[in-house]
């Protein structure tokens, strides 16, 4: 069995802080650590931080950054609402799933969507959430994220013969 350098990381902690200074080697042959190279697993990168805090930074720059790409190309509006749509907020959604990022960010990206789409498509800032994702509508856009409580179950009328 062959040791693989290229797939192998190392992290050291000590007293919940990472030790820099040491090193692990096998076979006179150095392993990177996870803060040099981090390495990707299911999906998800691992750094020496273990946080999701600078995946969340990330989201948001990529957010941005692909609301000016579609901003610069030369299509139609409506088809700028399908490349965001289609290619954008799929890629956006995946981070989301993986990684476990703050609300607040959340937020942010999906009000800069909202702001984008709307001046794309024409309509009044004052439009409301409804007439925006409604799933009767001719115009289905992405489904908003519902950060609403379950409603309370409220007490069926007993039919009564």
């Amino acid at each position: 069995m062959k040791f693989k350098l290229k797939k192998s990381r190392s992290l050291a902690r000590k007293k919940g802080k990472i030790e820099e200074a040491v090193t692990f080697t096998v076979a006179e042959q150095q392993i990177p650590t996870a803060s040099q190279e981090p390495v990707k697993s299911l999906g998800s990168w691992y750094d020496s931080s273990m946080k999701d805090t600078r995946r969340g930074v990330e989201t948001v720059k990529f957010a941005t950054e692909g609301l000016l790409a579609i901003n610069k190309c030369r299509l139609q509006s409506k088809f700028k609402v399908w490349c965001l749509q289609f290619i954008l907020i799929p890629k956006l959604l995946w981070p989301l799933l993986v990684y476990n990022i703050c609300c607040a960010t959340v937020k942010s990206d999906e009000a800069q969507i909202n702001k984008y789409t709307r001046k794309l498509l024409g309509v009044p800032p004052g439009l409301s959430d409804v007439a925006m994702y409604s799933r009767k509508a001719k115009l289905k856009l992405p489904v908003k994220a519902d950060e609403k409580l379950p409603k309370p179950l409220t007490k069926q009328k007993s039919t009564s013969r």
